[in-house]
């Protein structure tokens, strides 16, 4: 299965239209039609339903989709940090992360690198904990940033100088937001609105004392942006990291902190044994000269 090959796969996936993929990967359309077939019988698995207008993937097509689309990524990514000589440092850095704050201090530092190797461009993904652990695992970024608990038996890391600070957004007409803080006792029976993220955690349940399926959860979320939404709707109060919902000017919201407090460390990332390309190696030059100077 080569390269190539499926990149052809990926631009008819994202057509939906046979035609128009090969117009944008310009080549015939007689040729990409025989790629793709051959592509099919390889696998022995048949990868489109065809239509008479659009082209869609059947269960094993969606499966290579997101299989190809790591294969490309991970090609492109490689081909990029081993291109520039000893002399000319640049190439891609790739780092995954949850919705933080935090990233202002990485970012700072992402900065100081690119000033001195202007080469060098960064890719920030998004993601749940588990998201940016797989794509850390599959070498499809070079960096984490996480967020306690996290296991670190397989990693090297980085303590970031900045504790997450955990807590509600809600509404400012609510009676809650007239405390200025909340207990576990104010949250027992109120509609909750929960990460993802932190429903798969236990620090939620430590501080509750008790399984968070004991909870009036009316929602979950990935996104903060979505989560304050349905606080301003007045679906419930969502549980959140403080910083990351605009409280300022006209918004409606407020964030409330928990008491007790619950404050996480923040970490960035690794893997032990790691081979970083030039690149990646001048970030982590910057990120331990950075981040060891500020913990002195």
């Amino acid at each position: 299965m080569e390269i190539r090959v499926l990149k052809y796969f990926l631009a008819v996936a994202r057509e939906k239209n046979i035609t128009n993929a090969a117009m944008s990967l310009h080549i015939t359309q007689p040729t990409l039609s025989r790629q793709l077939k051959e592509l099919e019988e390889e696998l022995g698995k048949q990868l489109f339903i065809r239509g008479n207008k659009n082209i869609t993937l059947t269960e094993d097509g969606l499966l290579l989709r997101k299989r190809a689309e790591e294969i490309v990524s991970l090609s492109d990514k490689t081909i990029a940090d081993i291109k520039y000589s000893d002399t000319l440092i640049g190439g891609d850095i790739a780092i995954g992360c949850a919705e933080t704050e935090g990233l202002r201090t990485i970012i700072q530092m992402m900065m100081n690198v690119q000033h001195t190797y202007p080469n060098i461009c960064f890719h920030i993904s998004s993601g749940d904990k588990q998201n940016v652990l797989e794509d850390l695992e599959r070498g499809l970024i070079d960096f984490g940033i996480f967020i306690d608990p996290i296991d670190k038996t397989n990693y090297n890391y980085l303590l970031l100088p900045r504790k997450e600070v955990l807590g509600i957004v809600a509404r400012k007409d609510s009676s809650l937001a007239k405390k200025g803080y909340v207990t576990k006792e104010d949250l027992l029976n109120a509609p909750l609105i929960l990460s993802r993220q932190l429903c798969e955690d236990s620090l939620l349940m430590r501080w509750f004392g008790k399984p968070l399926s004991d909870l009036h959860v009316v929602a979950t979320y990935s996104l903060i942006f979505n989560a304050g939404l349905m606080v301003s709707e007045g679906m419930g109060y969502a549980i959140a990291i403080d910083k990351l919902i605009d409280i300022n000017g006209n918004n409606n919201l407020c964030f409330l902190p928990l008491s007790p407090s619950i404050e996480a460390n923040l970490y960035i990332m690794w893997k032990k044994q790691q081979l970083f390309s030039k690149a990646a190696s001048k970030f982590l030059d910057e990120l331990e000269n950075t981040l060891n100077k500020k913990g002195d």
